[in-house]
C-alpha cells in the first residue's frame, strides 16, 4: 500500500523535527537531524538554514510494515502558504503538529481551513509536552471547540493494538447503527478498527496523539497508530491519470515535472497532449526523490511520487492523463513588488529568470511592463523577498532589490447586467451575450452555459468558458483584476463559413468589458485577521491604533494582567504595524496576522485617485464592438453597441 503524508503546523511547532524522528526509526536516514543545528535532511537548503524555517515542500519515503510512505514537509511560514497549499492537493492524509505551549496558533488555522477545502484527513500531535507550562486537557478542548470536530485522544498504541473499550466506545457514538452493534454486544477489533478508518477519512473523526519530537517521546506510539489507521486503494489496471503539484529547475537548468499518480502506471518513453496547447510531450526521465537526492527509474504506479523530465507545457495543478480537471490556488498574494536590478543586466534576461521562477511558483504573478521595462512580482510577505534575492544569486548570480511593498487590490460588481459583444472584421465573425452577476466574496470567477447547443456549438461554448476563466478579467476603476463574480452564458452566434476560435476569444473580452461598463463597480482589498496579546495597561493604545487603521475588534478578553484583542483590519494600514507594536511593547507583546480574503476597500476613492488608471487608453481590454457593412468593419463604442447586435 502506498500513502501520501503531509506534514503542517504554524511555524516553530516542531513539525521538521518530527519528521526526521519518523525517518529515522523507519531507517530512511542514519541519523535524526536538528533544525537548530542546520542537519535537518528535508530542510537542506541555504535559506532554511539560515533562517531556521522549511521554505519549500521537500519529500522524502520510507517503508513500515510492507507498506510505502511519501512524506512532505510543508513551510510552516505564512510567507510561503502557497507553496504548502500546492501541495495538499495530492496528499492522502495530513499530519497537523500544535505545540502544547503555545497552542492552536494563527496560521494553524489558515492550515486547517486549507485541509478542510480539499478533503484531506488528518492526525494530530502534540508537541512538547516535555516542555513547562503544558495544559494536555485544555488544549484537547480547544481542538474540538475551535475546529468543531471529534477528536480521539489516544494515549499509546496499545489502545489501539488491544482496541480498549474507551476507544471503541468513543467511535460508537459518533453514529447510531455503530451504536446499535455496540449494544448488541459486537466488541469484534476488525470491525471497529475499520469502522473508525472509515470515521477518520470521512473527516468526521480526528485522532489525536501527543509526545516530544526532540526527545523521541510516543514518536515509535504515533507511527504504530497511524500506519494501522490510514489506507489507500490506488488501481494499477486503470488508465493512467496523475496532478502535477510541484516544479523545479535542477542544478544543471532542467525543468522537472513532479506528479502524483492517481491510477495506472507511468513508463520512460510515454507520451502524453497537453489539453491546452495540444502539443505531443514524451517522459524522458522518471526520478524517485529522496530528500535532494533521487533515483533514475524506468517504471512506476498508482500511489507514487515522482519528478519526470520532458513535460514543457504542464503546470501546477494540471491534470495529466485521464485526469483533465485543474485546480486552483485559494490562498493569493496580498503584495508586489518592484524588481529592482543594476542597469547594465538586461531586462529581458532578468525577466526570463522571474519566469522560471513563476513556473515553480504560478502565485509570483510575474507581471512585465513594456514602458517602463519593469519587473512586479506577488509575495505573501517580506521573508519570501529575501528566499527570491537568495534564489537569483545562487541560480543566475544576479543581484536584485525589490521596491516598497505595495497591497494588490481587486475589482468586482456590486449588480447584475448583460454584457454583449460582437467581433467582425472582414471574414470573421462572433457574438456572445453574457450574464455578469456579484457572487459570494472570495468564489473567484464562476461560469455557467444556459445557451442551447441548436443556438451555439459546444466547441464555440467551451472557448466562451475558457476565455471567461483562464483570462485575467481586468476592472474599469483601477484595472486591477475582476474577482466573484458569475458569468452565465446566455446566447451568441457564429458564420457557418467565416467564424474561428479567436474570434470568440474577442467576443467573449468584449462582451465582459461592456457589461464592466454598464456595471456598478467597486474596489476590494485584502484584510488581515488579527490576535494581539497586550500588558492590559497598552489595551488603550492597540484598541486606538486599530481605529485608526480602519480596523475592527471584538471585545477584548482580559486575564490577569494581559488582554487579547481579536479582530480585522485592510493590510494596507496595518503591514508596517508589527515593529511599530513590538518596537512599543519591547518585543513582550504577542501579534499574530494572516490574510483572510479580500471585502470592500475603506478608501476607494484615494486608491482610484492614486491608480490613474484611464480605461479609455487601454487599448488591451476594449469595450467596443466591431460590426461588418460593406466589406469593412466598422467600431461601435460600447453604450451603443446594444442596438447593434444580431441576437435577441
Amino acid at each position: 500500500m502506498k500513502k501520501t503524508i503531509g506534514m503542517f503546523a504554524h511555524v516553530d511547532s516542531g513539525k521538521t523535527t518530527l519528521a526526521e524522528q519518523l525517518l529515522y526509526l523507519t531507517n530512511s536516514i542514519r541519523q535524526c537531524g536538528r533544525v537548530d543545528h542546520q542537519s535537518s535532511f528535508l530542510d537542506h537548503h541555504d535559506i532554511e538554514k539560515k533562517r531556521g524555517i522549511t521554505v519549500f515542500a521537500e519529500q522524502a519515503t520510507f517503508s513500515y510494515n510492507g507498506h510505502d510512505y511519501y512524506l512532505i514537509d510543508t513551510p510552516g511560514h505564512i510567507d510561503f502558504s502557497t507553496e504548502m497549499e500546492r501541495s495538499i492537493q495530492i496528499m492522502d492524509y495530513a499530519i497537523l503538529v500544535i505545540s502544547a505551549v503555545e497552542g492552536i496558533q494563527g496560521h494553524t488555522e489558515t492550515i486547517w481551513n486549507l485541509l478542510e477545502r480539499y478533503q484531506i484527513p488528518i492526525f494530530i500531535f502534540i508537541n512538547k509536552i516535555d516542555r513547562e507550562g503544558t495544559d494536555l486537557s485544555t488544549l484537547l478542548n480547544e481542538i474540538e471547540q475551535k475546529f468543531k470536530v471529534d477528536s480521539i485522544f489516544i494515549e499509546a498504541s496499545e489502545q489501539i493494538k488491544e482496541l480498549s473499550l474507551e476507544i471503541i466506545e468513543t467511535v460508537a457514538q459518533t453514529d447510531e447503527s455503530l451504536m446499535s452493534e455496540y449494544f448488541e454486544g459486537n466488541l469484534e477489533r476488525d470491525y471497529w478498527i475499520k469502522a473508525l478508518k472509515v470515521k477518520i477519512k470521512q473527516k468526521k473523526m480526528i485522532p489525536v496523539m501527543a509526545g516530544s519530537a526532540l526527545k523521541n517521546i510516543g514518536i515509535a506510539d504515533f507511527l504504530w497508530v497511524l500506519d494501522e489507521l490510514t489506507e489507500t486503494n490506488y488501481s494499477i489496471q486503470d488508465s493512467f491519470s496523475g496532478r502535477v503539484y510541484k516544479i523545479r529547475y535542477d542544478e544543471k537548468g532542467e525543468r522537472v515535472t513532479f506528479l502524483k499518480l492517481l491510477s495506472g502506471s507511468l513508463s520512460v518513453k510515454d507520451t502524453f497532449i497537453h489539453q491546452k496547447t495540444q502539443c505531443q510531450e514524451k517522459i524522458n526521465q522518471i526520478r524517485v526523490y529522496q530528500g535532494s537526492k533521487y533515483e533514475s527509474v524506468s517504471y512506476v504506479e498508482a500511489g507514487q511520487l515522482v519528478g519526470v523530465t520532458g513535460l514543457c507545457d504542464f503546470r501546477i495543478f494540471d491534470g495529466i492523463g485521464d485526469l483533465v480537471e485543474r485546480h486552483s490556488c485559494e490562498v493569493l498574494p496580498a503584495l508586489s513588488v518592484t524588481v529592482l536590478y543594476d542597469s547594465s543586466i538586461n531586462p529581458l534576461e532578468m525577466l526570463s529568470y522571474f519566469r522560471r521562477l513563476e513556473d515553480e511558483d504560478p502565485s509570483l504573478g510575474v507581471v512585465w511592463n513594456e514602458e517602463t521595462k519593469q519587473i512586479q512580482i506577488q509575495i505573501m510577505g517580506i521573508i519570501q523577498l529575501d528566499v527570491l534575492k537568495n534564489l537569483m544569486k545562487e541560480r543566475y548570480h544576479k543581484d536584485i532589490s525589490f521596491g516598497p511593498c505595495e497591497v494588490i487590490y481587486l475589482e468586482t460588481i456590486a449588480d447584475s447586467v448583460i454584457g454583449r459583444g460582437h467581433y467582425e472584421p472582414l471574414k470573421h465573425y462572433a457574438e456572445v451575450h453574457l450574464l455578469i452577476e456579484a457572487a459570494d466574496r472570495g468564489c473567484g470567477v464562476q461560469f455557467q452555459s444556459n445557451c442551447h447547443i441548436e443556438q451555439l456549438p459546444i466547441n464555440y461554448q467551451n472557448l466562451i468558458k475558457q476565455q471567461v476563466l483562464e483570462r485575467k478579467i481586468v476592472g474599469i476603476l483601477t484595472g486591477s483584476r475582476v474577482t466573484d463574480i458569475k458569468v452565465t452564458l446566455l446566447t451568441g452566434a457564429a458564420h457557418p463559413k467565416h467564424t474561428s476560435g479567436g474570434d470568440f476569444y474577442e467576443a467573449t473580452s468584449r462582451a465582459i468589458r461592456q457589461g464592466l461598463e454598464k456595471a456598478n463597480s467597486i474596489i476590494l482589498e485584502p484584510y488581515y485577521d488579527f490576535k494581539i496579546e497586550v500588558d492590559l495597561s497598552l489595551m488603550g493604545k492597540v484598541i486606538t491604533d486599530i481605529q485608526k487603521s480602519a480596523g475592527t475588534f471584538e471585545s477584548p478578553v482580559t486575564r490577569n494582567d494581559q488582554c487579547i484583542i481579536k479582530g480585522r483590519v485592510p493590510v494596507a494600514t496595518f503591514m508596517d504595524y508589527p515593529i511599530e507594536f513590538l518596537s512599543y511593547t519591547k518585543g513582550l507583546g504577542k501579534i499574530s496576522l494572516r490574510v483572510r480574503g479580500y471585502d470592500v476597500c475603506h478608501n476607494q476613492a484615494s486608491i482610484i485617485e492614486l491608480k490613474q488608471y484611464n480605461k479609455e487608453e487601454d487599448r488591451s481590454n476594449p469595450s467596443a464592438s466591431i460590426f461588418c457593412s460593406k466589406g469593412s468593419g466598422f467600431i461601435v463604442p460600447w453604450d451603443l453597441a446594444d442596438d447593434y447586435m444580431h441576437c435577441d
